[in-house]
């Protein structure tokens, strides 16, 4: 490409205490202590067999992500962080995140986070009300939960609070409830998800009594509105913040920019004179682990066709409110604009986009039915 990609670095942790019923994430619960050293001399090992892929380029953010990567000591988390860093250029102002759940041993660690070099903390608060924590399996009360948003921001600038609505049993009072004492914090994001039932989860095979869809999208816009109120840019599909603290990892991810995934299950796109290579990492961990030794960890890989990089594109950048200026595609993608002219037509025309010489945009009615939208670039 003649423009150069952003590249990031995503490091999967795949441990956590309990498995909450809705999660379909890459995660475990750990029975006995979790093998964090061999699992950090993993991480590297793999790091170091894939770097020629990416060799010479610089990271713009790093991206720990679980499972609960906030169960890692600090003191693991230092080493790792020190020995990416002998391999990899890091920009000098890396945004380095790091996802955590309340609980009183993670939270005493926040502190040791900072020191290690993590600039940023997600933490999964999901709720603060007990009844609903409850119903989502999560091991921290209310009290735990605030708690841990003090802690946070006493170590961190830039914290995320990850909240979510249209719970089982939610009223419409209970969900801006959650919403004002995370809005009361004043963190520098927020991000707000409506409960899915996704396959192979617990919620799946055995549904809670959740809203209706019409309530579920009322709360949807009343939370929408009550962050705009206090002052929240509404960038992407579920994610809020302050003027200057969007997530830049996730932007990249959204702007069709490069990432090299590690550890288990982890995902990477990189893009190479060829094209660009998709590879998938083994997702057991042990298996993870094993397949490092043996320099076998990448479970699957290919280049993404033609009719895939426009489809790709518009996934993820169609998830950005403001859309995407018309000359990234050509240099995300290698392709022109004109390859999507069909499908853009039929959007523009059905009210699901908006289009200028200079911006491409889902309109509120493509925001609301997103998925109705992409479907026109399946091609």
């Amino acid at each position: 490409m003649p423009v150069p990609v952003p590249l990031s670095l995503y490091i999967h942790y795949p441990w956590c205490v309990r498995k909450c019923p809705y999660c379909d994430f890459n995660s475990h619960e750990s029975r006995q202590q979790s093998p964090d050293q061999a699992y950090a001399d993993a991480l590297i090992a793999d790091l170091e067999q894939t770097l020629p892929l990416v060799w010479g380029r610089r990271v713009q953010s790093i991206f720990f992500g679980g499972g609960t990567p906030s169960l890692m000591s600090p003191e693991v988390l230092n080493e790792l962080l020190a020995r990416v860093r002998m391999l990899l250029p890091l920009a000098v102002e890396a945004e380095i995140t790091l996802e955590a759940n309340p609980g009183t041993v993670e939270a005493t660690h926040f502190a040791g986070f900072r020191e290690a070099g993590i600039n940023r903390l997600s933490l999964g608060i999901q709720s603060f009300n007990d009844t609903h924590l409850k119903a989502l399996g999560r091991i921290h009360d209310a009290n735990e939960a605030r708690r841990a948003v003090e802690l946070a921001l006493a170590s961190f600038d830039q914290v995320n609070l990850d909240l979510m609505y249209a719970l089982p049993e939610q009223t419409m009072a209970q969900a801006l409830a959650d919403v004002q004492a995370a809005i009361a914090y004043a963190p520098a994001h927020l991000s707000a998800y409506h409960l899915t039932l996704e396959p192979n989860t617990a919620f799946h095979h055995a549904p809670p009594p959740l809203p209706d869809d019409d309530t579920s999208a009322a709360m949807q816009e009343a939370i929408e509105i009550e962050l705009a109120q206090a002052g929240y840019q509404h960038y992407e599909t579920s994610a809020f913040a302050l003027a200057g603290h969007q997530c830049r990892h996730n932007r990249n991810y959204w702007e069709f920019g490069d990432y090299l995934g590690l550890g288990a299950g982890a995902h990477s796109k990189i893009t190479l004179p060829q094209g660009i290579l998709r590879q998938a990492r083994i997702k057991h961990p042990a298996a993870y682990l094993q397949g490092v030794a043996d320099n076998t960890q990448i479970e699957s890989e290919r280049m993404l066709t033609v009719q895939d990089l426009g489809f790709e594109f518009m996934l993820n950048s169609l998830r950005l409110i403001d859309g995407f200026e018309p000359a990234l595609f050509e240099q995300r993608t290698g392709l022109p604009l004109s390859s999507m002219e069909p499908a853009l037509l039929e959007a523009t025309g059905k009210g699901l986009l908006s289009r200028t010489d200079n911006r491409i945009a889902p309109t509120l009615l493509g925001q609301r039915f997103l998925n109705e939208l992409l479907q026109l670039f399946l091609l």
